[in-house]
């Protein structure tokens, strides 16, 4: 499986982004898919994910209530909306699939294919 993260740009605080996902060699709908962020200097945090599809989604509570995460499994795409964009977004974002059980969903280790990243860069 390839993915193809795209979207990422500069933005100033309070604005919004979206961000997309492509995924290709074979379908994905079985997989829980997510989104990573890593900023300089720190480790690769959770995001938001989303089980197979039409599945339940989750948010870290850094994010939540700005970010929303969907899926469309006909077209192999992951979609993030980040609005109310904050200093504290900036980082490299990157997709991932993989299989967590639910209390692993927020690991990274369990994902096991990757995009290569988009760059959210936010000025305050």
């Amino acid at each position: 499986v390839q993915l193809q993260a795209s979207g990422g740009g500069l933005v100033q605080a309070g604005g919004s982004l979206r961000l997309s996902c492509a995924a290709s060699g074979r379908p994905v709908s079985t997989y829980t898919m997510a989104w990573f962020r890593q900023a300089p200097g720190k480790e690769r945090e959770f995001v938001a994910a989303v089980r197979r599809s039409g599945g339940a989604t989750y948010y870290a509570d850094s994010v939540k209530g700005r970010f929303a995460i969907s899926r469309d499994s006909a077209k192999n795409t992951l979609d993030l909306q980040m609005n109310s964009l904050k200093s504290e977004d900036t980082a490299v974002y990157y997709c991932g699939i993989g299989n967590p059980i639910l209390s692993s969903m927020r690991d990274s280790q369990m994902y096991y294919y990757w995009g290569q990243g988009t760059l959210v860069t936010v000025s305050s």
